[in-house]
């Protein structure tokens, strides 16, 4: 079933590439606790994504124990650029729901290119998930990790610097072994 399967892909990616590769430090603990929910949307409907966008924020108030969200989209943004203006109405549905400060939103999409970066930087890899994808992150949680983390502010520059020390060919097998 594919829906069965970009779960077990998403899972595997966060592992082997995020968590592994400590391209986020602060992802290795809910992981292990097993605190992380996994919801997959499948409409293509921009409606029905925002819905679902929503739902998760919901199901984060109910279910205080799921400490993160990973929203993924097998079916829908494909294009990059249309992802990001679905990004963008996500983000005004957290302060039009007065969510802004509670939950924090993450982006991640299998052609993923940071601003101002070109197609083949390694680096874009470090955001390149197997399918779309939104992280819902609460916010609280993310500050007191970032509390017992020195340095928060290299993060970014330190994967930067491993993916193009790692090079574009290592970076797209690293994902692509996921989606096995």
């Amino acid at each position: 079933m594919k829906s069965e399967k970009a779960i077990e892909q998403t899972k595997k990616w966060i592992k082997d590439v995020i968590v592994a590769h400590n391209i986020c430090p602060f992802a290795a603990k809910p992981v292990k606790e097993d605190t992380v929910y996994y919801a997959l949307e499948d409409t293509a409907d921009l409606a029905s994504a925002l819905e679902a966008f929503m739902l998760e924020c919901n199901r984060l108030d109910m279910v205080p124990t799921i400490e993160t969200s990973f929203l993924i989209f097998i079916n829908s943004f494909e294009d990059f650029d249309d992802y990001l203006d679905f990004l963008a109405l996500a983000e005004t549905l957290i302060e039009e729901h007065a969510y802004d400060g509670v939950y924090q939103v993450a982006s991640f999409h299998p052609k993923y290119k940071f601003e101002g970066s070109n197609e083949l930087d390694a680096a874009n890899y470090t955001n390149r998930s197997p399918y779309p994808m939104l992280h819902i992150l609460r916010e609280e949680s993310l500050e007191k990790a970032i509390a017992l983390h020195p340095n928060t502010e290299d993060i970014p520059q330190r994967n930067i610097e491993f993916a193009r020390g790692k090079g574009l060919k290592y970076m797209k097998l690293l994902r692509d072994s996921c989606m096995d």
